[in-house]
């Protein structure tokens, strides 16, 4: 079970609206809406990996310790949320290295995991792999196989695998279904607001009994926040895909909570890496 740790004026959805250095002007609520995620997965014994900004620990340090302090993982979601692919190999690693640095001094843990801005590590950008390893970490989240607009490596691997020849470094994909000819997104996000919940539950159930993988799902702690200031001037489909259905969201992730068992990254992961 994994968190992607930014607020609702920083998503790639809204890049075109909001330049990171207005950033500042917007009402910050991911403190709010993280305690909420930390009491729902108190409820259902779920622990959790949450990917995070560093610009968000940065200004928000209590947020961390209070993750830590729950037992969750915290990981690297990269300083300011920017795609890897719009990235040089230079800028990537002092972006990486930089965010691993503030979220350890904050926290005091090791950061192991990295997950990269809209799922940005595609077929422009695989040497990211190796710049991750030679900077310390573990393993990544950032491959969505599937076809989108804004992300996705459609022929990536459903599972996961080691990306480079610096293992035992390990690239994690979001949960995927196949089904025929076609791979259905399965792993959570705006997908999970927009299908039905009974389509979530039958693939993640395919997925762990055909598949026989452990699901990774990921969600934002805006998602579950419908009272969030809504961004003027964004299209259609920007304002379509970002409050679709936030109103249902807590019930939704309260069923899935429920009705699987879910653990950190580093726990179901590291220690039964393919090949380990």
């Amino acid at each position: 079970m994994t968190v992607d740790v930014e607020d609702y004026f920083q998503v790639a959805a809204f890049a075109g609206r909001i330049r990171r250095g207005d950033w500042e002007r917007f009402p910050c609520r991911v403190e709010q809406n993280v305690d909420k995620i930390l009491a729902m997965f108190a409820d259902h014994g779920v622990s959790g990996t949450f990917f995070t900004l560093g610009w968000i620990a940065e200004r928000y340090p209590q947020v961390i310790r209070r993750i830590l302090g729950s037992g969750h993982e915290v990981a690297s979601h990269g300083y300011e949320h920017i795609k890897v692919h719009a990235q040089d190999p230079a800028g990537f690693r002092t972006d990486i290295r930089h965010t691993k640095r503030i979220l350890e001094d904050i926290g005091g843990a090791c950061v192991k995991g990295y997950r990269a801005a809209s799922f940005s590590i595609d077929e422009r950008s695989l040497w990211a792999f190796d710049v991750l390893a030679e900077e310390g970490y573990q393993y990544s989240s950032s491959i969505y196989p599937i076809s989108h607009d804004h992300y996705g490596m459609p022929n990536g691997s459903r599972s996961a695998y080691h990306p480079t020849d610096k293992r035992p470094f390990l690239e994690v994909p979001i949960s995927t279904l196949k089904l025929g000819n076609r791979t259905l997104p399965s792993g959570g996000g705006g997908y999970f607001r927009l299908l039905p919940y009974r389509f979530s539950h039958w693939a993640l159930c395919r997925i762990i009994k055909n598949d026989r993988i452990p699901p990774v799902f990921y969600f934002h702690p805006w998602e579950l926040d419908p009272d969030q200031p809504r961004i003027a001037d964004v299209s259609f489909r920007s304002r379509f895909r970002h409050y679709l259905n936030l109103s249902i969201m807590e019930r939704r992730l309260r069923a899935v909570l429920r009705d699987f068992a879910w653990d950190r990254m580093d726990r179901v992961f590291l220690h039964h890496a393919p090949g380990a």
